[in-house]
Order: C-alpha cells, then sequence, then structure tokens
C-alpha cells in the first residue's frame, strides 16, 4: 500500500508538542488515543497468535480458535499460512480490531520453552516462510501483524530481565532471521520484547531497533513495547522504540517523556518519526481520515472448514506399524486418556481465546465412526494439577434461573456498582473491575450431579471467602506472583471439600476483597466431581482396551505445563500417562496413541503401540480434524517442524545463570543441528502418511531448484519436499514446498533457495531427501 507521505507531514504539522507525545503510549489497555482534529480514530490492538480475542477477555465475545502456530508451521505451507492469516484478519475486521499481535516468531531454542507451542518452529528459514505467508494474509484484509518478540525471547523464566548472551554469527543466522524476512514481507509493526540481549534492554536496544530493524532492513512501520516492557523515558525513546503500551498503572513517556523533549535529551525530530509511524499505521488499517480504507472483508461462512482442514494438515503421523492407520470394521472402540475427556486446544497466556464451541475428540469419533461402532470412554488417569472451573451446566444464576453464575461489583459500603449474568467460572479482568469495586462476589445454585465429596477451589491471590450453603467458609490470602502472566494463569488456589447429594442445589457464593491499582484482576471457582482412586480408573480403561477392537489413547499436556509466563520442568508427559500407555498397550495390540500436546514430550513407550499420530493443540475444530486423520478421511499432512528428543539428555537449558545472562553458547547449534542422532526419537521433518512416493532427479537453476514426485500409493496424499545443503558439515534446511497427487499421479514442484545460502561460488550443493535427518 502506498501512502501520501504528504499528508501524513501536514497532519503531524498540526499537533503540538503534548499532542505528539502523548499519541505515543495507549490510552487504555487495547487502544490508541484518537485525534478528531487530524481525522485520527481510535486504533484498537488485540492479542492474537492463535485467534483474535479482541478487548474483553470474556466467554461472551468468541472468537474462532485456530490450531497453534507450531501445528501450522508442521504444515509446511506457507500458501496455508497465508490463508489462515486472511481468516485472521476477516476476525480482527468482524471486531474492530485494527493491529493483530501476531505472529510469534521466536525460535524453538528448547523444548523446555514455555510458549514453544505459540512459535512455529527450531528452523529460521520454516519460520521466516510460514511467518512471512502470515503476516501477508492478515495485512491483505487490512489490519497489521506485529510479529514478536524481538529478540531472544526464547524462555519464559525471569523473561522480564535476562540478559540473552548471543553471539552475532547466530544472532544473525538465526534468531534475527525471521524478524528480517517478515519485515520484507511488508509486516506493519514490530513488538519489542522483555528481555536483554547482550547487555542491553529489548527496549532501550538502539543498536537492533534503530540500526538493524529501522535502517538496515528499512522498516517503515511501529515498534510497539511488550506490555509494560518500557522502564525508562530517554533511553527507550532514544533507542528507537515508538509506542509504549498499555501506559497502565503509569507511564514511563507522557509528561515525561514531554520533559525530556523540552531538556534536550530527546530530539523532537525522534518524536516527530514517531508519530509519523503512528499516521502511517492508521493510514494503512483505514483508521485516518482522507485516506482509502481497506476494501470490506467479513469472516466467511466456512471459516470451521477452514480450521478443521488445517489441523488435519498439521497433525503428523509419527509411527504405523502393520498398516494400524486408517481404522475401518472396528466393531467397539475403547477411547481412553485424560485428553479425550479434557482436551487441550490451546496453550496458557496472552494467546488464549474463547471460542464458541470445541469439538471434543468423544464427538468427533462418534461422528466419523456412526452407530455401527460402539464407543467406550474412560480417562484412565487425572494428571491435571489444577481443577478446572465450575461447570455451568451444574450452576444457576441465582438472579433468574438461567445456566450461569451471577458475578457483582460492590463498593465500599456494599452499594451494587453493577451485576452480570456470567457463562463462566474463570474471570480475567483486563484493566480492573468498574471504578470504586471494593468487592466482586460470584453466586450461583450448584446442584451436584452425584453424590459424594465435592471438591471446590477458591482461584485467584487476594483475600477470598467461600460460603456454601451458609455453613462452609473458606479464606485465602495469598500473594500475586511476579509475572502477570503467570499470575493469570497459574493463580493461588485453595481446596475445599464438601460432601454432598445429588441433586439438591447449593447456594455458593465467593468473595473477593480487591486491591485498586491492578491492571488485570483474575479469580474464579474451580471444582471437581467425586471420583473413584486413580488405580480403579486405570484398571476400568485397561479392561475396556482388552473388551475392544482397538484402543485410542489421547494424552498430553495442558496449560498448567504449556503456557506464557513460566518454561517447563520437564518433558515427561504429566502424571502416571506414560504408565496408562503400556498398559493399555499390553492389553491391546491395535492400540493407537494420539498425543496431544504442542510441544515435544518423552515417550518411553513409543515402541510399544502399533501407531502415534501427534495432534498438537488443534484448536476448536480438533476432534473433528483428528476423527478425520484417523479413520482415513484426511491424510496426515504434518511433518515435525521441530526435533523431539528421545530423553531430556543433552537438551538445551532456558534457566538463566545466577548472573540473569542466558548464554547462548550452542552458537547456530540448535534443533537438528545439536542433538546427536542417538538422542533424537523423532527427527525434524519426519512424518508418515498413507500412500508412498517415487522421486525424480533434482534440478538446480538460478536459485530455483525443480523435482518431480510420484504418488505411486493407491490413494491421494500429500507429500512435502524437503530441500538440504551441508555448507559446513552440518546440514541446514535449503528450501520446501508441498506436493499434492492423486494415485499414480507425478507433480512437478518449483522450490525458491534460501538465499543466505548464496555465495560468491554460488549454491552449496542441494540434496531432496525423503530420510529423515539428525
Amino acid at each position: 500500500m502506498t501512502i501520501d507521505e504528504t499528508g501524513l507531514r501536514a497532519r503531524l504539522g498540526r499537533l503540538t508538542l503534548e499532542e505528539k507525545v502523548h499519541l505515543l503510549t495507549g490510552d487504555g489497555f487495547w487502544t490508541l488515543r484518537p485525534v478528531p482534529k487530524i481525522g485520527l480514530s481510535r486504533i484498537v490492538m488485540s492479542d492474537g497468535p492463535s485467534g483474535v480475542r479482541g478487548t474483553r477477555w470474556d466467554e461472551r465475545d468468541t472468537s474462532l480458535l485456530f490450531p497453534s502456530p507450531t501445528a501450522l508451521a508442521a504444515t509446511w505451507d506457507p500458501a496455508l499460512a497465508e490463508r489462515i492469516g486472511r481468516l485472521n484478519g476477516a476476525q480482527a475486521r468482524d471486531k474492530g480490531v485494527h493491529v493483530q499481535l501476531a505472529p510469534t516468531i521466536n525460535l524453538h531454542r528448547t523444548p523446555f520453552g514455555g510458549r514453544h507451542f505459540e512459535n512455529y518452529s527450531e528452523d529460521p528459514l520454516l519460520t521466516a516462510r510460514i511467518g512471512a505467508g502470515f503476516v501477508r494474509g492478515v495485512q491483505s484484509a487490512g489490519v497489521a501483524a506485529t510479529v514478536k518478540h524481538f529478540v531472544g525471547n526464547d524462555s519464559e523464566t525471569a523473561r522480564m530481565s535476562y540478559d540473552a548472551r548471543i553471539g552475532d554469527e547466530a544472532l544473525d543466522d538465526l534468531y534475527l532471521r525471521p524478524f528480517e524476512e517478515t519485515v520484507k514481507a511488508g509486516a506493519w509493526a514490530v513488538m519489542a520484547a522483555y528481555n536483554k540481549v547482550n547487555g542491553a534492554s529489548m527496549t532501550e536496544n538502539g543498536p537492533l531497533l534503530t540500526d538493524v530493524l529501522k535502517r538496515r532492513w528499512g522498516f517503515d512501520g511501529v515498534v510497539v513495547s511488550d506490555w509494560t516492557a518500557i522502564r525508562s523515558t530517554v533511553r527507550s525513546a532514544n533507542a528507537g522504540m515508538d509506542l509504549e503500551m498499555p501506559g497502565l498503572p503509569i507511564s514511563p513517556w507522557r509528561g515525561r517523556l514531554v520533559d525530556a523533549v523540552r531538556g534536550g535529551e530527546v530530539a523532537e525530530e525522534l518524536i516527530d518519526d514517531k508519530v509519523l509511524r503512528v499516521l502511517r499505521l492508521a493510514a494503512r488499517v483505514g483508521a485516518l481520515e482522507g485516506f482509502p480504507k481497506p476494501p470490506p472483508v467479513t469472516t466467511p461462512a466456512d471459516a470451521r472448514a477452514q480450521l478443521r482442514d488445517a489441523a488435519a494438515r498439521a497433525a503428523v503421523l509419527l509411527r504405523n506399524e502393520n498398516g494400524a492407520l486408517p481404522l475401518d470394521g472396528l466393531r467397539r472402540l475403547a477411547l481412553i486418556g485424560p485428553n479425550a475427556v479434557q482436551f487441550s486446544v490451546q496453550g496458557g497466556g496472552s494467546a488464549h481465546v474463547n471460542p464458541e464451541h470445541v469439538v471434543s475428540p468423544v464427538e468427533g469419533l462418534r461422528r466419523a465412526l456412526g452407530d455401527g461402532t460402539e464407543l467406550t470412554v474412560h480417562a484412565g488417569v487425572h494428571p491435571h494439577e489444577r481443577l478446572a472451573p465450575l461447570p455451568i451446566a451444574l450452576a444457576a444464576d441465582p438472579e433468574t434461573g438461567e445456566p450461569g453464575v451471577r458475578l457483582d461489583f460492590l463498593d465500599a459500603d456494599g452499594a451494587l456498582l453493577g451485576s452480570e449474568h456470567r457463562l463462566a467460572a474463570h474471570f480475567v479482568l483486563l484493566g480492573g473491575p468498574p471504578k470504586g469495586t471494593a468487592q466482586i462476589v460470584v453466586r450461583a445454585q450448584v446442584t451436584p450431579a452425584e453424590d459424594g465429596v465435592h471438591t471446590f477451589a477458591v482461584v485467584g491471590a487476594g483475600e477470598y471467602e467461600l460460603r456454601m450453603g451458609g455453613t462452609y467458609t473458606a479464606v485465602t490470602p495469598a500473594r500475586d506472583r511476579g509475572d502477570p502472566a503467570e499470575a493469570m494463569m497459574r493463580p493461588p488456589e485453595h481446596r475445599v471439600e464438601v460432601e454432598l447429594p445429588a441433586g439438591l442445589s447449593v447456594p455458593v457464593e465467593l468473595r473477593h476483597t480487591y486491591a485498586p491499582g491492578r491492571f488485570v484482576t483474575v479469580f474464579g471457582l474451580g471444582y471437581r466431581e467425586p471420583h473413584p482412586p486413580e488405580d480403579d480408573d486405570l484398571a476400568a480403561a485397561v479392561a475396556a482396551a482388552r473388551d475392544a477392537d482397538a484402543a485410542v489413547v489421547i494424552v498430553g499436556t495442558n496449560d498448567d505445563v504449556e503456557s506464557e509466563g513460566f518454561d517447563r520442568t520437564s518433558l515427561a508427559l504429566p502424571g502416571r500417562q506414560d504408565e496408562l500407555v503400556s498398559a493399555v498397550a499390553a492389553a491391546n495390540p491395535r492400540t493407537v496413541v494420539v498425543v496431544n500436546a504442542g510441544a515435544p514430550v518423552l515417550m518411553p513407550w513409543r515402541d510399544e503401540v502399533a501407531a502415534v499420530l501427534w495432534a498438537w493443540l488443534p484448536g476448536q475444530e480438533g476432534g473433528d480434524a483428528i476423527a478425520d486423520v484417523l479413520t482415513g478421511a484426511a491424510e496426515p499432512g504434518g511433518r515435525l517442524p521441530t526435533t523431539f528428543p528421545a530423553s531430556e539428555e543433552g537438551v538445551l537449558s532456558p534457566i538463566p545463570s545466577g548472573d540473569g545472562a542466558l548464554h547462548y553458547s550452542e552458537g547456530t547449534e540448535i534443533g537438528y543441528r545439536h542433538y546427536a542422532s542417538g538422542q533424537v526419537a523423532y527427527p525434524f521433518g519426519h512424518g508418515l502418511g498413507y500412500t508412498t512416493w517415487e522421486y525424480g532427479p533434482l534440478a538446480v537453476s538460478d536459485g530455483v531448484a525443480e523435482v518431480t514426485v510420484r504418488n505411486t500409493g493407491g490413494r491421494p496424499g500429500r507429500e512435502t519436499v524437503r530441500l538440504y545443503a551441508v555448507p559446513d558439515g552440518r546440514p541446514r534446511l535449503a528450501g520446501f514446498a508441498v506436493a499434492e497427487a492423486a494415485p499414480g499421479e507425478a507433480v512437478t514442484v518449483r522450490i525458491r533457495l534460501d538465499e543466505h545460502l548464496r555465495t560468491a561460488a554460488g549454491f552449496p550443493k542441494i540434496t531432496a531427501t525423503r530420510t529423515d535427518i539428525g
């Protein structure tokens, strides 16, 4: 999009210094200040790696929930990433959002990283091309994509302060590479990270923000801070930051920045450049009068079908012995596992969205198998550390009798400031409750479905009282955690056990004493129904497997494990899931394991089972997508975008040293360049299908490779053609493309090679391979 720079400067000239500076700080948690006299509307931002949540974290404001970004990268398909990006952009337009805070393009330096699921890959080229496709798609809808977190934000432990010590070669060849490619693809915004790189905070890192991003790469968009990441006035302004978010609860810019300009510490010309960038962004997204608005775009009617297709294309078939998959001819199928009944569709943190509905594996398989197959369902084990929110099916609003709860906001005198009917029992108030709130009260009539000991949990930091039937009271003092994201995803939990009969309605009230000054308030009611001992559940699951024609065991992680705000401490599946898989496999030789996780886990049982399907965190349509792949309605089209280690030995640590530094001493040797072959369970690029392929000769000319592949099997298939170079004795991805072909059909793919491999002598030797590396 070509912008009339003269028109932007004319508007700049009508602003006072105070107006210019105040335009550079958020005017709310998600918004920028409108300036009517120059035709500038309010600009609205939203989180967005897994979908566009909008400005409220609220079950009443639903959004499409996409497969996790790592799943998107597993498709190895930039064209699909572009389509998914455009669908995100359409959602943003529907919600009045101008700036989507996505994609996240840090690298999978280590599988211990808490936000592994939110990033694409361990490889910079795959990350760059998927990220660039996503950016193009979002911005084709007239919405700004924001590539983040610039740069070195590859871990969550002490992320607000750690110093990533990265050598020049690794920084240039690996960590900056996806940002360079997405900026050159036209990204309109870049988010600066919390952490330091080589001694300088990223919001004060002039060599990277100004010298590399703005000057070397020619970035003409806005550099926005991660929320509260700007902690200085002069240093951050002079380093190249353009926009401070959210400006709550206090701002180091606003008046302080005005004073710094007047005191000669920050040049007004630098302020002008920042304002021009904000105005340029506004013009691009249709928020500045006098500039063309983007054409209308709305979420298409087939959006859910697109998400289902993307999740199936992302699924990676890791193992398939003796044609165990696809499933057919089943009279009875045992569906087993904790993630079969408590499905993980997204990771935790700011990427969270509230979908209108989630298709569970139970729903998906019942639809796919039909009435001719008996489906039994058993959790088997219970690995979740935290209680799930109180199910709305058990709760009624005491004011209306409708399913749900009543949320009241009271002032210091107990007067009602506001009251809401809610369809959730977990609440995130971004920006806090209504002004003047002293107490927040959750009320519900809870009707247990079964007799026994019911467990309730008070969830949240601060002072609480829990009353049930006027008899049971719990007061919970607990402190906030240091990282806002960890406080949001892992708030303190205090449990109370109560014996209740089935069918008897009990009034439940949770009363929270609100402490002003927080810009995020998280609280709620957790619940667990009466349940037998775990040993009994496991035995029942094994018995069901023994009596079935086949067993599908769905194991995995959850947002107790994979989330923004903290790193993982183990790669093992939580709880007794490994024991469950081995026991079921011993009971039924046709055991298929579906792993529902966003990041690698150890699979000590992988040679004991007939098949392993990696389903990622597949988004709202995941249950149908898994059923499609298991039954053969869809090809398992994914290939691993990251290496799956066989053990924790040799895996890089995300933990900074005692001096606060995180040493990237491995240099460029991460991922498939890091592991020895004996350390790998499933290598980068691995993935099986339901058909077979034959490769023709490879031809390379002027930076483009051509190869013909033929589907030699009996069904349509999808193949990812990967090219590698070995410029320094270690393999390096040189290019890739996806081929789809009918049985017997040959397809020729043209693959653009990685220009970073080109030297004065040309490209190194390129190899096309279906053989796994690592």
